[in-house]
């Protein structure tokens, strides 16, 4: 059964390219930066694979007429160009994906899927970042027990590196379980990451991450040019704008596509608390 999109469309902002660009352009105007994301994942056909590299490749282009003056990047998912079928010809795609964004200017995000893929999403990175290091970066997941060792490896390439509690479901032995402890991972993270990375983007909605990034950041003496805010686009719009108001450099992600539902579920699903934040942020400002 197809679910109607009216459903997700407070999260997902588009079911097609052309009928998503109008909102990115208006978050521009508003003074946010913004990160494009087409849904999908787990693509294990290599006809598929190549199609997903195309339209990523057609993203940078049309993102790159399309954005002016603002600050508008992509976001993809490995697994999507070839990681699940073959490591060098996921490397190939992204490559190819790689050049068109150095051309045209365009940060390319490597998320962060599930626990299986880490080491690879890491490999692939640290694969590209020579030839690439200016247009590329990697999501890190606070809540994994390896990321420590993770963020310090991306701060000796001064790679950028998107930190976020985590987004999968995984067993005690590779996450921690409870919000407390992620919390406390997440601010050493952060820390680590403002004071020897490249850029990095601090992905929360969680306003006691929010706070210790800002008073970690003042007491540090950091620029707020030296690192950026992001969240998802649907969740504290009112909340975004404050923090560009308050100086603060400040990115949504903006998801789009016909693939939405396991990106919807995931956003309920991914730990019972999220049931209740997402519920109570369909009225929060």
């Amino acid at each position: 059964m197809k679910l109607p999109f009216v459903l997700a469309r407070r999260f997902v902002a588009g079911e097609t390219l052309d009928k998503t660009l109008p909102v990115v352009d208006r978050l521009l105007a508003d003074g946010l930066f913004v990160t494009l994301d087409l849904l999908g994942e787990h693509v294990d056909d290599r006809q598929a694979a190549e199609a997903y590299t195309h339209d990523y490749v057609d993203l940078v282009q049309r993102l790159a007429h399309r954005r002016g003056g603002g600050d508008a990047n992509i976001s993809i998912k490995l697994s999507m160009i070839g990681q699940v079928i073959d490591h060098d010809f996921c490397v190939a795609n992204l490559k190819r994906l790689l050049t068109v964004a150095r051309q045209t200017h365009t940060f390319v995000r490597l998320d962060m899927e599930d626990g299986d893929l880490t080491q690879s999403t890491i490999n692939i990175l640290e694969e590209v970042h020579p030839d690439f290091g200016n247009y590329v970066g990697v999501v890190l997941q606070a809540y994994l027990k390896r990321t420590e060792r993770d963020v310090e490896r991306m701060c000796e390439l001064k790679a950028r590196v998107r930190l976020c509690k985590g987004a999968y479901r995984e067993p005690p032995e590779l996450a921690h379980q409870d919000m407390v402890t992620i919390r406390e991972q997440f601010r050493q993270y952060m820390r680590m990451l403002l004071l020897h990375a490249r850029y990095p983007g601090i992905a929360t909605h969680d306003d006691e991450l929010i706070n210790a990034t800002k008073a970690f950041a003042t007491e540090a003496a950091i620029d707020p040019n030296d690192f950026e805010f992001q969240m998802l686009y649907g969740i504290r719009a009112e909340t975004q704008r404050n923090l560009v108001a308050e100086g603060y450099n400040m990115r949504v992600y903006v998801p789009y596509g016909t693939q939405w539902l396991p990106y919807f579920s995931r956003r309920l699903r991914e730990r019972k608390e999220n049931v209740g934040f997402l519920v109570k942020n369909l009225l929060r400002k």
